[in-house]
């Protein structure tokens, strides 16, 4: 039987029969239906936020913000295993139904007239938040790709607003995702000195290759991931990774690709 999850605000929408709470919405009125089923999770969105966006386009972003047809599903008892996977393009879902993809496909690009592009070869690639105004991210940390999907690169500022729960959403393999505070500690540092080559100028945020990871005594591991109450979650930081970039457990096949 599809249950939904009761600890979850949804907006607009009826689920089971039982009419949900409504939020103030974005003037494009976000919708999400979250419920467990068949051993997942499952979350159908129109892939608008619950709270004001930016402006859509702007000056670092061409394109405009437009609903979708979002239906995702993760592991509703994810299991941790020993080896992390590496996540591309979309990385888990906020509560709101706003997809979480952390990373992006620019590089450096001095032949580029903005200055990146899609071309790897440089090696060095922008990360979505410390490239945040070269890529048009508004106050909550997120913009939109081509075809309008509006989402987040970081802690998502105006879902969090006012929110009494520390839950934000599900990662890929279905871990929870939690933001806590300066409570939880990233294990990334900015490297030292000045790039070698690519950019020149020193590690400052802008690009992946900044960061490394140091981990150390009450850090959270590479991809984020810490234990709360007991379990294993992952957090959103308020520095780099932000959002995790790799998963522990079984990635759900819904994820994993841009």
């Amino acid at each position: 039987m599809d249950r939904p999850l009761s600890y979850l605000v949804i907006a607009g929408v009826t689920i089971a029969g039982i009419a949900a709470s409504a939020v103030a919405a974005h003037s494009a009125s976000g919708s999400v239906s979250i419920i467990k089923s068949r051993g997942q999770i499952c979350m159908t969105s129109n892939g608008l936020p619950d709270h004001a966006t930016g402006r859509f386009p702007n000056a670092g972003n061409p394109h405009r913000i437009a609903a979708q047809f979002i239906e995702v599903c993760v592991p509703e008892n994810p299991v941790r295993t020993s080896r992390a996977t590496q996540l591309r393009g979309s990385t888990g879902f906020a509560l709101n139904g706003v997809m979480i993809r952390p990373g992006t496909a620019d590089y450096y690009d001095p032949s580029s007239r903005r200055g990146f592009s899609r071309d790897p070869a440089s090696g060095w690639k922008l990360d979505g938040k410390g490239a945040g105004a070269m890529l048009g991210l508004d106050q909550n940390n997120a913009h939109v790709d081509h075809r309008g999907l509006y989402h987040y690169h970081a802690k998502p500022a105006g879902f969090l607003k006012g929110k009494n729960s520390t839950l934000v959403g599900f990662a890929a393999d279905g871990f929870e995702l939690h933001y806590v505070g300066p409570k939880a500690m990233s294990g990334y540092t900015l490297k030292p000195g000045t790039r070698n080559g690519g950019p020149g100028g020193k590690h400052d945020g802008t690009y992946v290759q900044d960061w490394q990871y140091t981990g150390g005594a009450g850090k959270l591991d590479q991809c984020n991931g810490g234990t709360l109450d007991g379990k294993f979650v992952y957090f959103v930081t308020d520095s780099y990774p932000y959002f995790p970039h790799c998963a522990w457990g079984r990635v759900s096949g819904d994820f994993g690709t841009p």
